[in-house]
């Protein structure tokens, strides 16, 4: 448990934003299945382009639980102050700057983990979202910009005296992008000369891993992202050994069954049924990676046009003779 401004959050695993990942849907699922908190996909910092079908979607939280996270991105401190302003105005409760993505088409714009590199920068865009909105800001980077250019301990503080409220820092720098090991030392470092929340991120898989990043770095929380496609009761199952030190029972393969096809329904209603039934196949992709390797049925779902015949398909797939109980 741990608190940004005057939310309590509640368990201290949360949902990292994704673009093209943590949609609505795929929010509320984690929200319902043990996430503390869930951060919005990155939107972009030019409000002129907010009108997009693209940016509509991402910033739809209609019926959300809150706190509502939303990421913003950008490299100029005037734009991310106005998205601020607007993300607040359209119902964000909490503004996330984004300082960790390393995605060229992010960095090639000087946003995202490319900031880390300009020090001053990063000090103005801070203080420009933190003077705009009267909600607490929050920050996601990464521990620097190459492994000689580890700067993550100076721009905590930078953030920390600018007045953002929670810190999330993935374990690797931007040139090391998903690759290579993760490497906590940074983040433990951090943690040791900040007062605010220091959520630790990066190749964190199993409920053992949750609890020995937060053991070692003593993290307030730990962040998760690749780690819930296709297994969103990762949560639970952190929140559980966290709180028992014993490891939860797998989800039976009916849950399983259930919880895909609630998903897939929430993606149709979500996007309506063209864009649902391609936006589905990603994530069914990722529920079956988890549970063996079925390259046969993705690929016979990839090609499916019509929702029922998906549906079709994956309860039939759950309900083949002699498929064993346990997830």
């Amino acid at each position: 448990m741990f608190q940004i401004g005057p939310y309590q959050i509640k368990t201290p695993v949360v949902l990292a934003p994704m673009a093209g990942v943590t949609d609505r849907p795929f929010r509320q699922l984690c929200r319902e299945l043990g996430a503390g908190l869930v951060v919005g996909e990155m939107v972009t910092s030019d409000v002129s382009l907010w009108n997009t079908r693209k940016s509509q979607t991402r910033l739809d939280h209609t019926g959300e639980a809150g706190p509502i996270s939303v990421q913003i991105a950008g490299g100029d401190p005037e734009m991310m102050a106005q998205a601020a302003i607007m993300s607040v105005a359209n119902g964000a409760q909490i503004i996330d700057i984004n300082m960790g993505c390393p995605a060229k088409k992010v960095c090639n714009k000087a946003a995202g983990s490319a900031l880390m590199k300009d020090e001053a920068l990063v000090k103005d865009i801070l203080h420009a979202v933190v003077d705009a909105v009267d909600v607490p800001v929050t920050l996601k980077m990464r521990t620097g910009w190459a492994p000689d250019f580890k700067n993550a301990p100076t721009l905590a503080q930078i953030a920390q005296d600018a007045g953002i409220q929670a810190l999330a820092i993935h374990g690797r720098t931007r040139a090391c992008a998903y690759k290579g090991q993760v490497e906590y030392d940074t983040i433990k470092l951090v943690k040791e000369m900040v007062s605010i929340p220091v959520l630790a991120n990066g190749d964190i898989q199993t409920p053992q891993q949750a609890k020995f990043v937060l053991d070692y770095t003593k993290a307030d929380g730990v962040m998760l992202g690749r780690a819930a496609q296709g297994r969103p009761w990762i949560f639970r199952e952190i929140n559980h050994f966290l709180e028992s030190g014993q490891l939860l029972a797998a989800p039976t393969l009916l849950e399983v069954k259930q919880t895909l096809l609630g998903h897939l329904q929430a993606l149709y209603d979500f996007y309506g049924d063209y864009m649902g039934v391609r936006i589905a196949r990603k994530h069914v992709g990722w529920y079956l990676q988890a549970h063996g390797d079925h390259r046969a049925i993705r690929k016979q779902f990839n090609q499916l046009e019509s929702l029922e015949d998906q549906i079709t398909l994956i309860t039939t797939f759950f309900e083949q003779p002699g498929k064993e109980q346990a997830a």
